[in-house]
């Protein structure tokens, strides 16, 4: 239980933590704040950012929100340069394929033409073997010519940027959602357009660097606006979602994300990574970063080909404080750019086993975006009751997360890349981009007003949530410790219980060999007594004591007797008082033997009390 309470703990705590932070970007709204929101922001990569807002719906609704009036997707295409595999420049003549260019531009008119292509052509071959060939004629809202370098109305990154990304940037400086996407076949250019190279970046970085020029220049020129600028970038690769900013770690399963949706933010990434970006340098290092762990494979159609969509998203934060009113204005907006994956056929990439699963998960997301465009591009989308369509979003992951880009609350562009040679996959890119520009979407400014009294209750409220999340952590994380203490305890108490008897049978072995020891002196002692009462009750006739004289007749008388002289006889030889000495001993062996029974018995009676006092319950006595 304390587990589900202390995530949904982190997860408010990191949404405060940015609302606050978000507040705190102006010195003179919270100037205790605002010396620490730099140091809680510096290189901070935090994983729940990408929840929804901490908004109230009914708020949101109540606020008079500023509808652009609905406008239609806007829908540019661009074709490429011929490659090299194209036009075989360096292979035999009989090899060339010598294709040709089947795309032409207006630049006035913006009409789009799609010729036949020339029968020397061996790959137009084997289109008229199926079908009939003419000529398609498109207009869109703007075409871009990047075949020929040489031609005058050539376009370069930097024009594409010009028509496209700078009216989008404006579109979320004043408060809007805006999605750019490329779309075309494998090799049609798309990445190229995107993120370009070091030396032609593409619109993503371009975007990225006139925002923060443009955030540099509003500084100078009205100090009363903050900016908060996140980025976030993932990839789709065989439906499923993965977080580029994170390095996949090697000999591990990648970490998949989580789609959920909110009914306020609508369809959001669980768990993604955003980090907050202050200049530039920053924010290309983080790109870098996300291109790098890209999954990427070289295909027949493409050296490098993208083997998975990439979403890279910019939040930019505007937070006005009005003095006179003393009101804040909080405007945020979202810049989603889709770099997807292209559309290919397995007989032309010759792809075998997991390129063809990836060529076959990326035509399924395709061929679901092909069909919610042509679901928005139908006039009974917009209808309200039974009878209105169902938009097939879920059908893919891809659809799923750009549901809000394609027909909710966005300002959204299609970049549809062509490739110049290839009639039947540009004819389908071309249909797709004609209905594509028929959606309409209904975008609104997204902000907020809120007044000191409101803020204040609000961080208040966070605060008091905050709070008592915290206790029912505490509370849990307490009994946790608490239980694991007992067990901790329970465990030293058998571990003491445990010691103790190997103590109790250490000192049974050392008493029984100790008992043994006094036996066997016992019985030594009852040996000595015995021998002692046997000499009392059988003494010993006492000698008669005789005088020197007599002593020395009778040694004389022994002498002549035997015929031995008086000198080899030892005069010191004698006893005396042997009974006295004999009693004497005898009277030390009964001391011995009384002694000895009082110490037995002593010890007996120690030995058995100890015993008894430290044998556990259930023990019988070895004694």
């Amino acid at each position: 239980m304390w587990i589900i309470l202390r995530h949904r703990l982190h997860g408010s705590i990191n949404d405060i933590n940015q609302t606050l932070t978000n507040m705190a970007m102006d010195s003179r709204l919270m100037p205790s704040a605002a010396s620490s929101s730099s140091s809680f922001c510096e290189g901070r990569v935090h994983s729940s950012a990408s929840t929804p807002s901490l908004r109230s719906r009914d708020a949101a609704l109540s606020m008079p929100a500023k509808m652009d009036g609905g406008g239609n997707v806007k829908v540019v295409v661009r074709v490429r340069a011929f490659l090299k595999r194209e036009t075989n420049k360096s292979s035999p003549p009989e090899l060339e394929r010598q294709a040709k260019c089947l795309i032409d531009m207006d630049p006035i008119t913006q009409l789009t033409t799609l010729y036949s292509p020339d029968d020397q052509d061996p790959e137009a071959a084997k289109l008229k073997t199926r079908k009939v060939i003419e000529e398609k004629k498109f207009t869109f809202d703007n075409s871009f010519w990047s075949h020929d370098t040489n031609d005058e109305h050539y376009a370069t990154q930097e024009d594409v940027y010009n028509s496209l990304g700078e009216d989008f940037l404006d579109h979320n400086f004043e408060g809007y959602h805006t999605c750019i996407f490329a779309y075309g076949q494998t090799g049609s250019g798309k990445s190229y357009t995107m993120m370009g190279t070091p030396d032609q970046p593409g619109l993503i970085p371009r975007t990225c660097e006139d925002l923060f020029e443009r955030i540099d220049a509003a500084h100078s020129e009205n100090s009363n606006v903050a900016y908060n600028v996140r980025v976030s970038y993932f990839e789709v690769y065989n439906e499923h979602v993965r977080d580029l900013l994170v390095p996949p770690q090697t000999h591990k399963a990648p970490n998949y994300l989580k789609i959920r949706e909110s009914p306020t933010e609508g369809p959001y990434v669980k768990d993604l990574t955003e980090v907050p970006v202050r200049n530039i340098n920053e924010i290309l290092r983080y790109m870098k970063l996300g291109d790098t762990s890209r999954t990427v494979a070289s295909t027949k159609m493409n050296d490098t080909s993208s083997r998975s969509h990439a979403v890279f998203t910019i939040m930019l934060k505007q937070i006005h404080h009005d003095m006179e009113t003393d009101e804040t204005t909080e405007r945020s907006s979202r810049i989603r750019l889709v770099d997807l994956a292209g559309s290919e056929r397995a007989k032309a990439t010759e792809a075998t086993g997991a390129r063809l699963r990836e060529g076959s998960n990326i035509n399924k997301s395709l061929t679901t975006l092909g069909r919610v465009i042509a679901a928005l591009a139908d006039p009974k989308s917009s209808r309200t009751g039974k009878r209105r369509e169902v938009v097939p979003y879920r059908d893919s992951i891809l659809t799923w997360l750009l549901k809000d880009s394609l027909g909710g609350n966005s300002k959204t562009a299609m970049i549809a890349c062509i490739a110049p040679s290839d009639y039947d996959e540009t004819l389908s890119t071309l249909r797709y981009a004609d209905q594509a520009k028929r959606i309409r979407t209904r975008a609104v400014v997204n902000q907020d007003h809120i007044s000191t009294a409101e803020r204040d209750a609000q961080i208040a409220a966070m605060a008091e949530e905050i709070r008592m999340l915290q206790l029912s952590v505490s509370d849990s994380r307490q009994r946790e410790k608490n239980a694991k203490e007992a067990e901790e305890k329970l465990e030293e108490y058998q571990t003491h219980v445990n010691s103790m008897q190997r103590m109790m049978e250490e000192r049974s072995m050392v008493a029984e060999s100790k008992i043994k020891k006094l036996q066997t002196e016992n019985e030594a002692l009852k040996l000595h007594l015995k021998l002692a009462i046997e000499s009392l009750k059988n003494p010993i006739p006492p000698v008669p004591v005789k005088t020197e004289s007599e002593l020395d007749e009778q040694d004389k008388e022994d002498a002549s007797e035997f015929g031995e002289d008086d000198d080899e006889y030892d005069s010191e030889s004698t006893a005396y008082g042997e009974e006295d000495e004999l009693q004497e001993e005898m009277h030390r062996y009964l001391q011995d033997m009384g002694n000895l029974r009082k110490l037995m018995t002593a010890d007996l009676t120690r030995f058995k009390t100890e015993d008894s006092a430290r044998m556990p319950l259930g023990t019988k006595e070895n004694f």
